[in-house]
């Protein structure tokens, strides 16, 4: 046991009792303020500031065992994911790491690869681990979960789990009127693989807004993904597809980035030029479309600020701040050089 003589004097041991006694107050005002606990809502703020800086001052650390044993949480949650190298999770992943690392949370990720059979044992399997709430990243939830629960891309209402979700209807308007403007009027396009969480309401969405802008959409330049290859090759042998077709188009809408990178290699090779001759668009704005050749035109998702909130709201779910809801990402349209006006326009 620290023993101090007085308040004020540096203990040689830093535990929450020493800090407490550096600072003249109970344990317990100081275990509430540091811990964020309801009790310490009626402890005024200089005292808060107080025992923040102390405990800054003395690099006082908490030992996570004993507040686990204390408060009987593992301060642990769940991430499933689809994929965990791809350009759409990673950075998801990182925002969800960012923002659980300055509230001391630890977090298991597990990946299904849309394996039915795995994505029931992961969720059983993290329960059993003692998982306080689990976020998905990119999976569809098909049944009211067990735990409080985050879906990234979620679209599915059901009770007890918040949706993250990107306003596809705005992103289709950016997309869409971006090739209008450009004269575009022969657009082709990829639908996402069914097993994408995104892929429904995406191309709903697009078949939504062409109507209203009245922009045809020709069956022979539709081009449906049926893959989950985390490359450049989601896009290209689809690419291919459409111009085995040859029915002529001056711009492309593909599914994501990766997919529209795939795309651009399929038209080099046909010989066509990109833009001059054909327009590619993506979707994400992952980290290397800035740097691809010609850098990619895209609709922008935020996935790393995806990957906070969804943190975040869960936490606030488990500590019983919130109740179930769907929080709504607003997309940004970011050209580059991958489109541009459609041959012959004026």
């Amino acid at each position: 046991m620290v023993q101090i003589k007085k308040p004020g004097q540096k203990p040689a041991v830093i535990t929450l009792k020493a800090v407490a006694q550096y600072l003249g107050l109970t344990p317990g005002t100081v275990s509430a303020v540091l811990n964020d606990s309801p009790s310490a809502r009626s402890i005024p703020q200089e005292t808060k500031n107080r025992i923040h800086a102390a405990a800054k001052e003395l690099n006082y650390r908490p030992n996570f065992f004993a507040r686990t044993l204390r408060n009987k949480r593992t301060y642990t949650i769940g991430v499933i994911a689809e994929e965990i190298g791809d350009s759409y999770s990673s950075p998801i992943i990182s925002g969800i790491e960012q923002y659980l690392r300055k509230r001391d949370y630890f977090f298991l990720t597990v990946v299904h690869r849309h394996d039915p059979v795995l994505l029931s044992r992961y969720s059983q399997l993290l329960s059993e681990r003692g998982v306080e709430g689990i976020i998905t990243v990119d999976t569809i939830v098909q049944e009211t979960p067990l735990l409080p629960t985050v879906a990234v891309a979620g679209h599915k209402k059901l009770k007890g789990v918040t949706n993250i979700i990107l306003d596809h209807e705005r992103a289709a308007v950016l997309a869409l009127n971006h090739f209008k403007d450009l004269g575009h009027v022969r657009v082709a396009f990829m639908k996402g693989n069914p097993l994408s969480a995104d892929s429904t309401d995406r191309w709903d969405a697009i078949c939504r807004v062409a109507g209203q802008i009245g922009l045809k959409m020709d069956p022979e330049l539709i081009v449906q993904i049926d893959t989950d290859d985390p490359t450049p090759m989601l896009g290209y042998p689809f690419t291919k597809q459409l111009l085995a077709r040859n029915k002529p188009f001056t711009a492309l809408f593909a599914y994501n980035d990766i997919s529209a990178i795939g795309a651009i290699r399929a038209l080099q090779e046909q010989g066509l030029r990109v833009p001059q001759d054909v327009s590619v668009m993506g979707f994400d704005d992952i980290p290397g479309a800035a740097f691809h050749t010609p850098s990619l035109t895209t609709v922008r998702q935020p996935l790393n600020r995806m990957g906070e909130v969804a943190a975040q709201s869960l936490l606030e779910r488990i500590e019983g701040k919130i109740e179930d809801s769907e929080i709504a990402i607003e997309p940004d349209l970011v050209v580059r050089e991958s489109t541009a006006k459609a041959p012959g326009s004026s």
